[in-house]
């Protein structure tokens, strides 16, 4: 069976005594905390000042967690919106990061770490996947493969030519440069046949994409087995979570470094995130006016012989080629009182240097139509 070897280095870790688990802190500050019920002074806490008691006027949480998760920093705020996120997306559990970069790279160093069978795992990534997913493939001990982007032939082709028992195929739900969707019906139905896993990196789908806007999966019955949602987009707040099952997020208390000798994310960022998540869920009429705002400027786009690439999300990108064109046509646009993002390589393949144009629920008819006509008289 894939990942066998996750039930039993935690069965090995329990062995020996030295399995981590988290210890629910029900309150603290730098002199005193509360586990189930009890009362200690508390010399477990990186507080050294005592500053992080100190509650912003308005917000119920305080600005530091003043621990790593695996010491007295896991809270009720954060077991809070870990068992919120694990409700509206239909996983077992959660793991709070501060940062979506730290959050992909993390899980695969933890994944395959010097634990895993070394010759048995591979890791199977879109050739466009985020900067965060390569980083932590090449740093894990698995063997990275990637296949052309959205090529279900190719990634099938990769699949069936693996001897590896572990793999794990690696995609984004919504391509941050070049907005386009991953075909997951498909990529879920090679995961079947190839005995793999999936791996969602979902960071620009969460908030806009489903009809409750909760990402790529919302539609489908099947789930990715390791989740991945930012909060720093749609949510307008920051941090990150992995979503996944109780073992996985078990073996991450073990091995994941970046989760266990980092002081856990801020109540306060904590206790914002839980207020934003509940915006979002609520957002319908924001989401209804961000598609209606892509659809009008595709079509706007189409009628001025703009050519946009196959995205039908917020991310339209207009590819110029060079990296000078692009600069240049940033700089005739920030004349014309428009910001765009000039994206070059290596952010991008070469030859395909682009204006990144991000929609947004808050832009009026009027800006996109301006936006058009200054891209026409451009371009």
């Amino acid at each position: 069976m894939a990942f066998e070897y996750i039930q039993q280095s935690l069965a090995a870790r329990k062995e020996q005594t030295l399995l981590r688990s988290r210890v629910l802190v029900q309150h603290s500050n730098a002199r005193s905390i509360t586990i189930a019920g009890k009362s200690y002074l508390n010399f477990a806490s990186n507080d050294y000042l005592g500053l992080a008691d100190q509650s912003l006027e308005g917000n119920h949480g305080t600005t530091g967690s003043r621990s790593s998760a695996l010491v007295t920093g896991y809270q009720q705020v954060h077991k809070q919106l870990e068992d919120r996120l694990c409700e509206l997306l239909g996983y077992e559990s959660a793991l709070l990061f501060s940062t979506g970069f730290s959050a992909n790279s993390s899980v695969l160093k933890a994944l395959f770490n010097d634990s895993a069978p070394l010759q048995n795992c591979a890791i199977f990534q879109d050739k466009l996947n985020h900067a965060s997913l390569i980083d932590g493939a090449l740093q894990s001990t698995a063997k990275h493969i990637r296949f052309n982007h959205n090529d279900m032939g190719h990634l099938r082709s990769r699949l069936e030519k693996s001897a590896a028992s572990n793999k794990l195929i690696i995609s984004e739900g919504v391509f941050s440069m070049d907005g386009d969707k991953a075909p997951l019906e498909a990529l879920f139905k090679l995961k079947q046949q190839h005995n793999a896993w999936l791996m969602l990196d979902d960071a620009h789908a969460f908030g806009v994409v489903g009809e409750h806007g909760l990402g790529s999966c919302e539609r489908y019955h099947e789930k990715p087995e390791i989740l991945v949602i930012t909060f720093g987009k749609a949510m307008a707040s920051q941090g990150a979570a992995v979503l996944t099952s109780k073992a996985v997020a078990d073996y991450m208390l073990q091995y994941n470094r970046d989760y266990i000798y980092s002081t856990s994310m801020s109540p306060l960022m904590v206790d914002a995130a839980r207020f934003q998540l509940e915006r979002l869920v609520k957002a319908d009429n924001e989401r209804a006016k961000l598609n209606e705002n892509i659809t009008l400027f595709k079509s706007l786009a189409e009628q001025a012989s703009i050519a946009l690439m196959s995205s039908d999300t917020a991310i339209q990108p207009v590819v110029l080629g060079s990296a000078e064109n692009v600069l240049n046509a940033q700089r005739a646009l920030q004349q014309k009182g428009i910001w765009l993002g000039a994206i070059r390589p290596p952010t991008v393949p070469a030859n395909t240097a682009r204006l990144r144009i991000t929609l947004t629920a808050a832009h009026t008819h009027d800006d996109i139509r301006f936006l058009v006509q200054q891209l026409e008289g451009l371009l």
